[in-house]
């Protein structure tokens, strides 16, 4: 059973700041440091290093030195790059501060990511073979639907909707083709269009076969149909927030994959053990520094489940 992720592959640049600036402000930073990232390879290396999954990774990098290494880090990962094609120009980047809390504010500068709108073929035929269907949302929303449509009959459609601004000026037509709809709590605010987040995710779940909410230190919500879990975070102590997100999708993905179970034999209960596997991958990654970098292995996040059940 597959993850085929299609999404957007980044050149971080991340620096240590004692806070983040506010506008017309300059802070000096501690350290930086450029390593992998970006929304779609983050999960993918979360789904194959920590979900242990076979993974293959479809998008889009450019013809600079920092694609180049941007594919190498996939391979070395284990993960199949035969989805992943190049385009003339530069690649994607982000640049990010992280402050002494371990929050983040992010810049992206979608470069190679917004070159495709549809799959090639070969591309096509590499999602045609997935179990799961990961994507987000910092490639065009016309290759997410794209993706949605070639998946097999019996394959899951996770879409993290992050960022959410695409989202909500393409909705109807991304919601037609989404199983799971994963999402953070400003997130799911921000595409329900209201300031409560109990009314959010009551408007927002009956769209879906399912629903998953993160909520940070607070865990997460999944609900599905009438069925409803509250799933608890795991305790960590948090060096760097980047890309937890990330970790907690790849894993998910990684561990539906595994259940064997199609859409339409779909609970909350597995959903729910989906979601832990998540939480504990990124309760252990913000104990680290970096996106990909931070991402545990399988062993790490089965040992920690190990623990919090003892």
């Amino acid at each position: 059973m597959s993850v085929v992720v299609v999404g957007s592959i980044n050149q971080d640049v991340v620096a240590r700041v004692n806070r983040i600036p506010g506008p017309g402000e300059t802070v000096l930073a501690s350290a930086m440091v450029r390593t992998g990232g970006g929304k779609g390879a983050n999960q993918a290396v979360a789904a194959r290093r920590a979900g242990g999954a076979s993974v293959a990774f479809v998008g889009s990098v450019g013809s600079d030195q920092e694609g180049e290494g941007l594919r190498h880090a996939l391979v070395v990962d284990g993960i199949d790059v035969s989805g992943l094609s190049q385009v003339e120009g530069p690649s994607g980047m982000a640049f990010i501060s992280v402050d002494d809390s371990a929050d983040n504010a992010i810049v992206v500068v979608p470069g190679a990511n917004a070159a495709a709108t549809t799959l090639t073929p070969e591309q096509r035929s590499l999602v045609a073979t997935a179990s799961v269907l990961l994507t987000q949302l910092e490639i065009p929303t016309d290759l997410v639907q794209d993706a949605a449509s070639t998946r097999g009959a019996q394959a899951w459609h996770l879409l993290n909707a992050a960022p959410s601004a695409p989202f909500v000026a393409a909705s109807a037509a991304l919601l037609a083709s989404v199983d799971v709809l994963i999402v953070n709590q400003h997130e799911a605010l921000d595409i329900a269009g209201v300031n409560d987040l109990e009314t959010a995710v009551m408007s927002l779940a009956p769209s879906v076969r399912a629903l998953v909410v993160t909520l940070g230190r607070r865990g997460s919500i999944v609900v599905c149909g009438e069925e409803r879990a509250d799933v608890p975070a795991f305790a960590a102590d948090a060096v760097d927030t980047t890309g937890a997100g990330d970790t907690f999708c790849g894993v998910f993905a990684a561990a539906l994959a595994a259940s064997g179970r199609v859409p339409g034999d779909v609970d909350a209960a597995l959903l729910a053990d989906a979601a832990r596997a998540g939480a504990a991958a990124a309760a252990i990654a913000v104990t680290r520094t970096g996106a990909q970098d931070a991402v545990p292995s399988a062993a790490e996040v089965a040992a920690l489940i190990e623990r919090a059940n003892e």
